[in-house]
């Protein structure tokens, strides 16, 4: 997806109107209580002057190396969507109400869409829980938090997140998630690394330094041993003593290191 198109679904993005508030408030007016052609009229106007809102969320999914004008048209679905289904009484920005609309019809698309295959029971419970959630979200203006959709679905907390889980797209490592000038955080930058921890450098470090200390014959029997994975009478059968002075020898090897690691 190229985030600088300009033309999208025969759409001139550079010349996309910008709605005032009272102009905003007019049409939604309109689009509520004019008559079918005021109506129509105007919910074309506020779909066309929202567009904006649409391009600017489809750039979290440049990502994905899917096709602009696919992405554009669902998201534009759930701009129209938000547009029928938002009521003026609530007292909130009609961009609040918009966007987790938007965002969820996008998602939806690309896990219908997505090569990663999950159950179609877990798959259903998603479902359930995203109508759920949209039901809840027309109903009071806000993002419901999942207690709320497991209690209007029936069922447990656990059983809806797990499928709601299930159903998420995979995220690249390399994706951004913040961007502060020239400077990017990407999410490899947040996933800690429980092998390469200082610690564990420390007593790879004081390993090595054990090692040193040891004879010949001790290093090569304790690098087979421990760092290859042979046993006792492999090593003796390469080295050519017997298996119980590999195990007398390493024994000894080991009682030396212990004293140069803490």
């Amino acid at each position: 997806m190229h985030s600088g198109k300009v033309e999208i679904c025969g759409v001139n993005t550079a010349h996309l109107p910008i709605l005032k508030g009272e102009e905003k408030r007019t049409l939604l007016e309109l689009i509520q209580n004019g008559d079918p052609k005021t109506r129509d009229e105007a919910r074309e106007k506020y779909i066309f002057g929202n567009l904006r809102l649409v391009l600017s969320i489809i750039q979290r999914f440049t990502h994905r190396g899917e096709n602009a004008d696919d992405i554009f048209q669902v998201g534009c679905v759930g701009l129209i969507k938000a547009i029928d289904n938002f009521d003026t009484s609530h007292g909130v920005q009609f961009s609040t109400y918009a966007v987790p609309m938007i965002v969820g019809e996008i998602r939806r698309y690309l896990r219908d869409n997505n090569a990663i295959r999950v159950s179609r029971s877990l798959r259903d419970v998603a479902y359930r829980a995203l109508g759920v959630k949209e039901k809840l979200i027309a109903a009071n203006a806000k993002e419901p938090d999942i207690e709320d959709i497991a209690r209007e679905m029936g069922l447990p907390k656990e059983e809806v997140l797990f499928a709601l889980d299930a159903i998420q797209d995979p995220v690249s490592l390399f994706e951004p998630v913040f961007q502060d000038g020239a400077d990017s955080l990407f999410v490899m930058d947040q996933v800690s690394d429980e092998k390469n921890t200082d610690v564990r450098w420390l007593d790879n470090l004081s390993l090595s330094e054990a090692l040193k200390r040891l004879g010949e014959r001790e290093k090569s029997i304790v690098s087979m041993r421990f760092f290859d994975g042979k046993t006792q009478m492999e090593v003796a059968d390469e080295i050519g003593i017997s298996q119980a002075q590999v195990s007398r020898l390493e024994k000894n090897a080991l009682k030396n290191m212990k004293k140069y690691i803490s």
